[in-house]
């Protein structure tokens, strides 16, 4: 029996809530608990800008709400460490610092092709990602008692070294160890099984302090440091080296025209928190007595 025009319709509005029905199940939200492994290097006047500092192993835990097949939302809380000098690229200049990075970050990813757990297109997908951060830092170098010949760590920012806390200095202000940052880069997942991701990606965070290194801009007057011995080596350490001799003032320490950037990769996995804690959902009962 042939379908008559209303019999049609009625089928097509039919298969297109099914249709609509499908894909609803398919991109429903859910949620992924994970961590990561890796390492993070830093990009500043102690490296020349390098792309490719020296690395030091960072983590991360993280939160991922995936809207839908494409798109999710992470939360995530990261801690490594930075480097920089030893050897300073100007080796006359002889300086070096470390800092421990704290960073707490909110992020927009992108998948390229339809992903996630159970039901779905694809097992891979690569994908990109960017948002907003804080971070906090502290520069630290290792000074050497001239008198004494011990070694400790000291915290560089409460020096001064280019001299953020002297009058002569009105426009150079202590630099905040707080700063806010944007992550941004790609990255890959592979699905292992309806509950397990694997990914691996590598990322980009632009800044906006030129401290993270303790150097941005020029050597000051030593005669500043008169009552600070330690700030007074630290500010400018070419004398530690053989031959070397301090500079003078107004010599270029460092290149304050570019902000400090740092560099993470890793690689991670997530697991979904229906299987984790689906578990603590209170089960649904229903009496079939009338």
């Amino acid at each position: 029996m042939l379908a008559t025009p209303k019999r049609y319709s009625c089928l097509v509005v039919m298969l297109l809530l099914s249709a609509g029905v499908v894909t609803a199940q398919r991109q429903k939200p859910y949620g992924e608990l994970g961590f990561s492994v890796g390492g993070m290097n830093y990009i500043g006047d102690l490296n020349g800008q390098s792309l490719f500092g020296t690395v030091r192993p960072a983590a991360n835990l993280f939160y991922r709400y995936n809207i839908d097949s494409r798109w999710a939302v992470t939360i995530a809380a990261a801690y490594g460490t930075l480097v920089g000098g030893n050897p300073d690229v100007q080796p006359l200049r002889n300086l070096s610092f470390s800092s421990h990075l704290c960073e707490a970050s909110l992020r927009a990813e992108f998948n390229f092709v339809s992903f996630g757990f159970g039901d779905v297109s694809y097992r891979t997908t690569p994908y990109l990602f960017c948002g907003i951060g804080i971070f906090h830092f502290n520069p630290q170098a290792t000074y050497t008692d001239p008198s004494t010949g011990a070694s400790s760590t000291v915290d560089l920012q409460p020096l001064g070294t280019e001299g953020q806390h002297s009058d002569l200095y009105p426009d150079r202000y202590p630099y905040n160890l707080y700063n806010l940052c944007i992550p941004f880069g790609l990255g890959f997942k592979y699905r292992i099984s309806k509950t397990v991701i694997f990914a691996f990606e590598y990322g980009f965070r632009k800044t906006w302090t030129d401290y993270i290194d303790d150097v941005s801009t020029l050597y000051v007057d030593p005669a500043i440091f008169a009552d600070d011995e330690v700030a007074l080596r630290m500010a400018d350490r070419a004398a530690e080296r053989e031959g070397g001799s301090s500079h003078p003032e107004g010599a270029i320490r460092g290149d304050d025209s570019l902000d400090d950037w740092y560099a993470f990769f890793n690689a991670s996995i997530t697991i979904d928190t229906d299987f984790l804690f689906g578990w603590m959902r209170p089960k649904r009962c229903y009496n079939d007595k009338k």
